[in-house]
């Protein structure tokens, strides 16, 4: 089994930058997707950004796209997302998730085995 824990989240004007971890332990993988997605009350699940454990490929949505940045720690088993120039509508509960078929498809929910239980990130005007 695969647990993770997502930290970082918090209160923050617009315009600020916040930085979330989300850290993997359990079973190792050499083929792995992990992945943010946020969901805010009365809106679906959306992705937001996500990076392949082996090579290092990163795909965006065009809502974060410019603004944020997703990188990896290969060794503290750790996905980082870097949020800079937040913005009222970055406000959501962020969900980092894992896929460990290396799906082809990291921008689907259903994509991926594992869940974090969320961090809260709220973003004041």
């Amino acid at each position: 089994q695969v647990q993770l824990v997502e930290s970082g989240g918090g209160l923050v004007q617009a315009g600020g930058s916040l930085r979330l971890s989300c850290a993997a332990s359990g079973r190792t993988f050499s083929r792995y997707v992990m992945g943010w997605f946020r969901q805010s009350p009365g809106k679906e699940r959306e992705f937001v950004a996500a990076i392949r454990w082996s090579g290092g490929s990163t795909y965006y949505s065009n809502s974060v796209k410019g603004r944020f940045t997703i990188s990896r720690d290969n060794a503290k088993n750790t996905i980082y997302l870097q949020m800079n120039s937040l913005k009222p509508e970055d406000t959501a509960v962020y969900y980092c998730a894992a896929d460990i078929n290396n799906s082809a498809y990291p921008s689907e929910p259903g994509t991926y085995d594992y869940w974090g239980q969320g961090t809260q990130v709220t973003v004041s005007s």
